[in-house]
Parts: structure tokens; C-alpha cells; sequence
């Protein structure tokens, strides 16, 4: 029951702060670059509440990104550190919650600070290494790579790396007329 409870707690806690971190991380770092209508959304599905630039949905917390309709800063400098604030805010957070464990702080939690800090490397690592995800799209430490190594962004897909907020908040219309449309047939039923 302890393992379960654990379970739990990593995936409804530890998880989806972890997840928020990385995505803050995006909306931190391309506030210093001034980026027109940033959005961070957080789940998928219907809209729980919107908030300034956060957007949270009802279900699945590990589906999150980040969006903004454009940005005055278009430099690869500027996308650099777009695509390392993600892994940056984990790293830090991490070292500084190990940090404090290594002092004695948190000892009467050790063990979900370890789980924090387990979460948050996988994430650092998951972002750092360079590579193309199962849907083909290059991960953050790819998109950094390819913009240190050859100077460009790149993107093997047509849709762009970080998608415009206001072509998110339209495509999101789009799917609650639809969930409306099949409940309506479903009561008619």
C-alpha cells in the first residue's frame, strides 16, 4: 500500500508540478525576448479555468506546452534560450532541492523530495539529450544543437516547433464543438 501511495503521489503531485516547472521555464525565458500572447497550458480536453497566460484543462496534466503568437527577438541566441529554459528551471530547482537534502533540510520528506528531484532530472535529461521524438519533431536539446552547430531552427514537420497561441485557443473552439456535438446526440439517444 506504501509503493501505492507512493504511485499516487508521483503522478497527481510530483508529476504535474514537474511538468509546470518545464513549461514555466519556456514562459520565463521568452519573457526576457518579448513575446507577443504567451499561453502556458497545462492538460488537455476541456478548459478548467484560464488565467492570464495559463490555461489549465480537465484531464491528462502530462500533455502540456507552451505558446506565443510572435516574438521581437528573433535571434538564435533568443531561441536558444527559449529551448534551454525548460531544462534550466528543473536543473536548478533540482540541485537546490538536493542541495538543501544534503544539509538535513526536508528530512521528515525525504522521500518525496527524492521523488521531485528523480522527476525533474528525467526531464532535464529527456530535454538535453538531442533527439526526434516518436512524432518527429526534435526535442529541446535537438532544436539547441542544430541552432549552435549549423545556425538554424529546425523543424521536420510543417507545423511549427512552438505553436501560436491564438491558432491553439482556434483549434481548441474547434474541439469543444465537437465534444458538445457528440453529447448532444448521445442525450437524444
Amino acid at each position: 500500500m506504501k509503493d501505492l501511495l507512493g504511485l499516487v503521489i508521483s503522478a497527481f503531485i510530483i508529476l504535474p508540478v514537474v511538468i509546470f516547472l518545464r513549461e514555466a521555464g519556456y514562459f520565463i525565458a521568452s519573457g526576457l525576448f518579448g513575446v507577443k500572447n504567451p499561453r502556458l497550458t497545462v492538460g488537455s480536453g476541456p478548459r478548467f479555468f484560464k488565467f492570464w497566460f495559463l490555461d489549465v484543462r480537465k484531464y491528462y496534466h502530462v500533455y502540456s506546452w507552451f505558446s506565443f503568437d510572435s516574438i521581437k527577438s528573433k535571434s538564435n541566441f533568443a531561441y536558444i534560450c527559449i529551448y534551454s529554459g525548460p531544462i534550466l528551471i528543473n536543473l536548478f530547482v533540482a540541485v537546490v532541492i538536493n542541495a538543501l537534502l544534503a544539509n538535513g533540510y526536508f528530512e521528515e520528506y525525504k522521500t518525496f523530495w527524492n521523488r521531485f528531484i528523480f522527476y525533474a532530472f528525467y526531464y532535464v535529461l529527456f530535454d538535453a539529450v538531442p533527439m526526434i521524438t516518436v512524432n518527429g519533431k526534435p526535442n529541446n536539446g535537438m532544436v539547441i544543437y542544430e541552432l549552435l552547430r549549423y545556425g538554424k531552427r529546425v523543424d521536420y514537420n510543417k507545423e511549427p516547433m512552438i505553436p501560436g497561441t491564438t491558432e491553439v485557443e482556434k483549434e481548441y473552439q474547434e474541439e469543444i464543438k465537437v465534444i458538445e456535438q457528440v453529447k448532444e446526440k448521445v442525450q437524444k439517444k
